[in-house]
């Protein structure tokens, strides 16, 4: 870049000298542009120096990518051994197949090898020279050539005579004296035979032909691609460009782009589909993502090798052997390339949302079993679906209620209540520990566990299937959604975890209060955009996390997101009766660490309540509203507790609002006459800031 030049002068009028500054501008005339750009160091062109770093720059890694880490290098022996291996298997199996194949071409090829040896006898190639000297009535050059034909046939007539007779003879013989090894001699020769009698159109060896494997991904194809989609440099502008070369990366190849000035990866995330259409590939195998790490015009795009949704299933780590740790990341998945996948369930909560048949049992499933090989945490199960999909974990939960009526809808609220008073239990001890026992904040880690075991300070880990049951009900869903919102803001500092999962992901079924809270989500495949964001977030579809490009064969796939960026993955499937083995052996764990309780050992669970009228009232309270008449109040009471509160509205309008004056006189909190022009008039009622503040912890 060059500017024009500009003098600038700086000279204090005569009146200002003292305090004040000009500025006086003179612009040269036809002055040369003077560039504003630092030149680029570098050797001169042509020397030994540059021709060194020219060839650094475009060297080959010494150490070939394979065989960086171990961990790629035992999959790619892995890989090798086993490809040579299913081909050595998948030939030897049909090799009586081929010697039968080669036995009845033995025929034919019998009698291509008799006529080619008939013609080298004969020395039937020399037959057209001598006849056109013949033709050319040249004797000469005629006999020349008969007698050289007459030197050549007749050593071949000999040999051939000889030969024949000498195999005869030891054919005759061997088949009296070792008929074993004549026959296998005889199929063996036949075989032989038979490889001059096969035809171009049947291949001996069967072909094995896998579909589900794929080219090589190279330059122009991601060239021509993302042209056909419109992703292309502006004509007199930059184009798409590389920042590495196309590599192998695990079971597939990586391309790392820059697009054109002013395009960002998103504009490429958002065409998955017609980007895999225009390089003829499944969209299974066509995983392009951001790299906001270098800029949000890099694009990585992954092709893999194989259809992952043909490939075979990878193991959970845990299924054999293992102890896990809920403090930690618990193994959950695969993604795209085969790595491992997991999930941070401490000081977080998690929503999993799909449509049926999308495969949330899987992603329960491998939840779930993960918390159950930690003997510290405890497992409080509602599945209200009725389907026994999570039984295998039920002899280790401490609570565990499977079904769809309102006893277990009532099951699963009281839990989310004991949640709380929980959570309010331990956060009245941990306020009173002092600064140097927490010095990560005041929550509950695995060391004030282990050193308070009298305060009974493991990870809680409430699960709730089918949680639409709950925020669909007409006289639950207030008070559930009321409950899970303070379970999720509140609860995650000291060890309450609450997982949700449906199979309804709408706005109604999925209360924005929860949605919009919890930490961790993943989303497996819905129908539409408005589905994707009530589980990802607002935005979380622009931003090019798209389950709706997620197929419902992809059993057990989604999204896992947590904060702004998400990856694919697929959760790792566990058959029913492998999760039977991992809860058995959870369970001796368990036994082991003396850590089994509630159902587990047969006790009833008391599912304590610690909220008070001031926590419902407070609860149900509008926003931004300072004053509520008590009539008002006691409505929206029955509606968020009907169990509590519903024989107050069978009352006339004084008789409840007696009713909710003496239930709050003990918590200090008194009604008085308020007028309120928005509503009624003048009748008894209550001011917000006539509720306690709320404590700590709450």
């Amino acid at each position: 870049m060059t500017e024009n030049v500009i003098q600038l002068h700086k000279t204090p009028p005569p009146d200002l000298a003292d305090t004040l500054t000009e500025t006086i501008i003179d612009v040269l005339q036809d002055a040369e542009p003077r560039p504003v750009d630092p030149p680029e160091q570098g050797p001169p062109a042509g020397t030994w120096i540059a021709e060194r770093q020219a060839y650094l720059a475009e060297a080959p890694p010494v150490v070939p990518p394979a065989l960086r880490r171990w961990d790629d290098f035992k999959d790619l022996a892995r890989w090798t051994a086993s490809y040579y291996a299913h081909v050595s298997g998948f030939h030897a199996l049909r090799a009586p197949v081929y010697l039968g194949r080669l036995l009845a071409r033995a025929p034919r090829g019998a009698g291509r090898l008799i006529i080619r040896w008939g013609k080298w006898v004969a020395d039937t190639e020399a037959r057209p020279v001598e006849a056109k000297a013949a033709a050319s009535a040249d004797i000469e050059a005629w006999l020349s050539l008969s007698r050289e034909r007459s030197r050549r046939v007749r050593p071949r007539r000999i040999a051939s005579l000889a030969v024949a007779t000498l195999t005869s003879i030891t054919t005759t013989v061997s088949a009296f004296l070792v008929p074993g090894w004549t026959l296998t001699t005889a199929i063996t020769a036949a075989a032989l035979v038979g490889l001059h009698g096969k035809k171009g159109d049947k291949p001996l060896v069967t072909r094995y032909v896998a579909t589900n494997v794929l080219r090589r991904l190279d330059s122009n194809e991601v060239f021509e691609a993302l042209a056909a989609i419109g992703i292309e440099g502006k004509k007199g502008r930059r184009g798409v460009e590389f920042a590495a070369e196309v590599m192998r990366d695990g079971p597939g190849w990586r391309a790392e782009v820059d697009l054109p000035p002013g395009v960002e990866a998103t504009a490429v995330l958002e065409k998955r589909a017609a980007l895999a259409a225009a390089m003829r590939r499944p969209i299974s195998t066509v995983w392009p993502e951001g790299d906001r790490t270098a800029h949000p015009g890099r694009l990585v795009l992954w092709v893999a090798q194989r259809d992952p949704a043909k490939a075979g299933r990878k193991l959970w780590p845990l299924m054999r052997d293992g102890q896990a740790d809920v403090y930690q990341p618990l193994p959950f998945g695969f993604d795209p390339r085969g790595n491992l996948v997991e999930i941070t369930l401490m000081y977080s909560n998690l929503l999993v949302g799909g449509i049926p048949g999308s495969g949330k049992t899987s992603c329960a499933l491998a939840i779930v079993l993960g918390v159950a090989l930690d003997p510290s945490a405890e497992l409080w199960i509602y599945e209200l679906k009725g389907s026994g999909d999570l039984d295998a974990v039920k002899p280790i939960c401490h609570r565990y209620v499977s079904g769809d009526e309102d006893e277990e809808l009532e099951a699963a609220l009281a839990g989310m209540r004991s949640g709380i008073a929980e959570y309010q239990r331990r956060a009245t001890f941990i306020r009173g520990l002092p600064a140097s026992e927490v010095p990560d904040g005041r929550k509950v880690t695995r060391a004030l566990a282990e050193k308070y075991p009298d305060q009974d300070l493991g990870p809680r880990v409430i699960v709730i299937d089918e949680v639409q049951e709950l925020f669909t009900h007409p006289e639950y869903k207030e008070e559930a959604a009321a409950l899970a919102t303070r379970l999720i803001k509140k609860a995650r500092a000291y060890g309450i975890i609450l997982i949700l999962l449906t199979q309804n992901p709408d706005a109604p079924s999925l209360p924005t209060s929860v949605s919009s809270s919890v930490g961790t989500r993943l989303c497996l495949a819905v129908m539409d955009w408005r589905a994707n964001n009530n589980v990802l977030g607002t935005g979380a579809y622009d931003r090019g996390l798209r389950a709706t490009d997620i197929s419902i064969d992809e059993q057990g796939t989604g999204i896992l997101a947590r904060g702004r960026e998400g990856t694919t993955v697929r959760a790792a499937f566990i058959k029913q009766t492998e999760a039977e083995d991992i809860a058995a052996r959870a369970l001796a764990l368990r036994t082991a660490a003396g850590t089994l309780s509630g159902q587990s050992v047969g006790a009833q669970v008391e599912e304590l309540d610690v909220e008070t009228i001031v926590d419902h009232v407070r609860a149900i309270w509008p926003d931004g509203v300072e004053a509520v008449h008590s009539h008002r109040l006691v409505e929206a009471l029955a509606a968020y507790r009907p169990d509590l509160y519903r024989p107050w509205t069978e009352m006339d309008a004084a008789g409840s609002s007696t009713a909710l004056s003496t239930a709050l006189k003990p918590f200090k909190v008194s009604t008085r006459q308020l007028t309120i022009r928005d509503c009624c008039g003048g009748a008894k009622g209550l001011r917000y800031l006539d509720l306690p503040a709320p404590e700590d912890g709450e």
